[in-house]
């Protein structure tokens, strides 16, 4: 009971459908039906406001992926993928560029299993999956490293995961890691939660996802902005999900997205 079986490279591998995980939530979320029961319960504790932040993260992660394949990046490095919801990283960035690769890394064999599935590459370009956990991330560089050239500028998306990972986990440590790790000129892409801007409904989301056995941590700015230290912030800097518009200055009339994002440059 509680697992099924999905068939990816290696084999056939257990999905455990007992417990909830972020990215069949996230899938939730966003309408689609990747998911099973225990993900739905999840859903539907959270705040009325989480599937729309979830369309405005997605939304800022396609502005920023495509703004630096517009600049000349050419790899991209996705970390915590999700279920694939089109369009996708790679379908951005290779509408700019379509020479560019991507390796998309998840530790959820469901998200990695629909990855193969759904995610074809542009012709001129390369995209591969890797069932990787950014809990170790040496590890995870080692397996993009046979894909992407890491000694070139990479583009490195780290999309509503975080917040996942409390202070006692070493996430500012292992984002320290994955950015060391690149090249000057690529770029760190990241959202996180608001906290001292929606108080009250991030606490809400934190509880639900308590309930679900998945530890949030609830950051405000300046504790985000500690991920992007060593970095150069592009312009607007570490704003919210809605006001980030491609590198220029903030939108405007626009309602304050629940997340903060930011993209900063390796030096």
């Amino acid at each position: 009971m509680g697992e099924e079986h999905a068939v990816m490279g290696e084999g056939p591998v257990e999905i455990d459908t007992s417990k909830p995980h972020a990215a069949r939530v996230y899938d939730r979320l966003l309408g689609g039906k990747d998911n099973y029961p225990v993900d739905e319960a999840v859903a539907a504790r959270l705040p009325p406001e989480a599937a729309e932040g979830a369309r405005q993260n997605r939304a800022f992660m396609h502005r920023a992926v495509r703004w630096l394949a517009r600049e000349g990046v050419d790899q991209f490095l996705d970390i915590g993928t999700g279920i694939p919801t089109e369009p996708n990283l790679h379908q951005v960035v290779q509408e700019v560029n379509p020479a560019a690769r991507v390796v998309y890394a998840d530790n959820d064999p469901i998200v990695l299993a629909h990855a193969q599935a759904l995610l074809v590459s542009h012709p001129d370009g390369a995209t591969h999956y890797l069932p990787a956990d950014v809990r170790e991330p040496d590890k995870l560089l080692a397996r993009a490293a046979e894909h992407l050239d890491l000694s070139r500028p990479v583009g490195l998306s780290l999309i509503a995961i975080l917040h996942f990972f409390p202070d006692e986990t070493g996430a500012y440590e292992l984002v320290r890691t994955l950015t060391g790790a690149l090249a000057p000129g690529s770029h760190l892409v990241l959202t996180h939660s608001a906290y001292d801007l929606f108080p009250r409904e991030l606490e809400a989301s934190a509880a639900a996802y308590a309930k679900g056995g998945i530890a949030m941590a609830l950051r405000d700015h300046a504790a985000v902005a500690r991920f992007f230290e060593g970095l150069d912030l592009v312009a607007p800097g570490l704003v919210t999900v809605t006001e980030w518009d491609e590198g220029g200055a903030p939108a405007l009339d626009v309602p304050r997205g629940g997340l903060y994002a930011g993209v900063g440059r390796v030096r």
